[in-house]
């Protein structure tokens, strides 16, 4: 456990302050004539080397100055921190981006991560509220002409998911209706797992009864099934590493913007936020690909549907203080858009 002075804490908080804001190496006399307190050069030079001693802050090659290790970062992070005031400007962006008119829950969180992003000039990521008992409210066929049908599924919490197909030449109406009147009377009002399941046992045999051939029916409705109940989050300015890495090796970004693909990888990375705020620096995020960069991950609430998950990645020379009430500010404008939506499809 690390015992920094006040002066000290006082000293490491404005050359993380500094540093962030400037990326310059912040020396002591700069230090000494923003401090609020009246200390020569000398003593801010005393108090950095003990600073440096700790492992919290380090010289670089091309400078007399300072910059914060990871270990000051994480110290900041746990002691010193006070997230910014949100600015009014920043408030009504949110609300009127945010205000758009949405038909699925999806079209918000995919929003809200371009949001996110354009507000920060990071890299957002936005999880949907993950509503452990999601159930299946309804199936249907709708004819679109040329032997086309769309597949449409709908749960219990506002999600429709479809897909288009062709179906074969000797498939009457009357089948793919008598098929559909099979899946909403067994399994409407189930849990969309049960129903996954309920496609790999039972189905199948019900359905051979209308369709000699049921394999490719069951297959679309698997696939619409799959993608309503599968975990989703959406990405919002990928572009924006570029403008932070420090890495001139193209395998490593092409490495970086794979993960930003693979769902399972990138719940991983986010992990189980708490309620809190919570802020990840280099060597703790789960992937060695982002042990450059630091990721502060919160949830927000959406009463009985579900919490979800906001995101930023950035570089360890992140202002945190900003960062931090940015998240805050914003997880609370999403959560209340989601409460209306829901407060509206509930009626």
């Amino acid at each position: 456990m690390i015992t920094l002075t006040d002066r000290q804490k006082m000293i490491l908080k404005a050359i993380v302050r500094d540093y962030t804001s400037s990326g310059v190496p912040v020396g002591s006399k700069a230090l000494a004539t923003q401090l609020p307190l009246h200390v020569s050069s000398a003593t801010v030079r005393n108090e950095m080397a003990a600073l440096e001693e700790l492992g919290l802050i380090t010289k670089t090659h091309s400078s007399s100055g300072r910059i914060p290790s990871v270990k000051g970062y994480r110290y900041y992070v746990d002691h010193l921190v006070q997230p910014d005031p949100i600015k009014a400007n920043d408030i009504d962006l949110i609300k009127s981006s945010l205000d758009g008119q949405f038909v699925k829950i999806d079209e918000i969180i995919e929003t809200s991560a371009k949001i996110l992003s354009n507000l920060t000039s990071y890299t957002a990521f936005t999880l949907k509220p993950e509503l452990k008992e999601s159930r299946l409210s309804g199936f249907r066929l709708v004819p679109l002409g040329k032997r086309q049908v769309m597949a449409v599924l709908v749960t219990d919490n506002g999600d429709v998911e479809s897909q288009t197909f062709n179906i074969a030449p000797n498939i009457s109406g009357d089948q793919l209706e008598a098929v559909v009147r099979l899946i909403n009377d067994q399994l409407v009002g189930q849990p969309l797992n049960s129903v996954l399941q309920a496609l790999q046992t039972e189905i199948p045999l019900q359905v051979g009864q209308y369709l000699q051939r049921p394999d490719g029916f069951l297959k679309i409705f698997g696939d619409v099934l799959t993608k309503a109940a599968q975990e989703r989050f959406y990405v919002g300015g990928r572009l924006n590493l570029l403008n932070f890495s420090d890495s001139s090796d193209v395998d490593e970004l092409k490495s970086l913007y794979t993960l930003m693909d693979r769902t399972d990888d990138m719940a991983s990375v986010l992990g189980q936020p708490s309620d809190h705020i919570q802020v990840k620096i280099g060597s703790e995020i789960t992937n060695d690909i982002l042990k450059d960069y630091s990721l502060i991950t919160a949830t927000y609430e959406v009463g009985d549907h579900g919490k979800g998950v906001i995101a930023l990645l950035g570089p360890t020379r992140m202002p945190y203080s900003r960062m931090i009430g940015l998240v805050g500010a914003f997880r609370q404008e999403l959560a209340q858009r989601l409460i209306d939506y829901y407060r509206y499809f509930d009626q």
